[in-house]
């Protein structure tokens, strides 16, 4: 481990917007689960999760864009939060948190429908077969989200896998869940939804060399 990483590491202990989770074998019931708006955010507002978060951009640039929610970003890469959680508290944003846990654990750290939103930005599509239980929109993943979003609590998937976005088009139709809005090209079908339009590192590098990238609204 690099002399950076260790220092981004040492740092994120001490930062107020970061929860970390203890070690898998430990997981249970964290104390901020059905709490987070009355212990950790300054404000009781609805609570939006980003999964896989990365280096936080998308979750940072939501707290910024909209002050009447409150934002989690969720990954399990300390240092990629590490960026994310210094930009938010550089910026005097009191309404995006980060939790660095496994994302299968999601069910301990939030209480039944205490989450209005979910977002997945340019998650790993695990491409192989064996692997599809991983996929943050297979069935199982699906099941997770019901249990702590509210009635009608909205999903966004936002992709440049064709693969996935066509195995969630899939899963969904199979359910019977209710399919919002999709695209297959978001900048061309949507370019004037502000929420869209916000641009991670490697969205960015993804467009740069002509990947379209994809999109799916539904709701649980």
């Amino acid at each position: 481990m690099t002399k950076r990483k260790l220092q981004h590491f040492a740092e994120l202990e001490t930062f107020p917007n970061v929860v970390q989770a203890p070690m898998k074998s430990e997981v249970q019931d964290h104390d901020l689960k059905g709490n987070w708006n009355n212990t950790f955010f300054e404000k009781d507002q609805p609570i939006v999760l980003e999964l896989g978060c990365g280096k936080g951009e998308y979750t940072v640039n939501l707290a910024a864009k909209y002050r009447d929610k409150n934002y989690i970003g969720i990954d399990i890469k300390g240092n990629r939060i590490w960026r994310g959680s210094k930009t938010s508290i550089e910026q005097g944003l009191t309404n995006v948190g980060f939790l660095r846990i496994q994302i299968e654990h999601i069910e301990y750290f939030f209480a039944k429908e205490e989450v209005s939103e979910l977002w997945i930005t340019f998650p790993d599509p695990q491409l192989k077969y064996k692997t599809e239980r991983k996929r943050l929109t297979s069935p199982a993943f699906l099941d997770r989200y019901r249990k702590l979003l509210k009635p009608g609590g909205t999903v966004h998937l936002k992709t440049d896998s064709r693969f996935l976005h066509e195995y969630t088009l899939k899963i969904l139709r199979e359910q019977n869940i209710v399919i919002n809005k999709f695209s297959n090209d978001i900048y061309k079908e949507f370019p004037d939804e502000e929420v869209l339009q916000i641009k991670t590192h490697y969205e960015q590098m993804f467009l740069k060399q002509g990947i379209p990238i994809t999109y799916i609204n539904f709701t649980l």
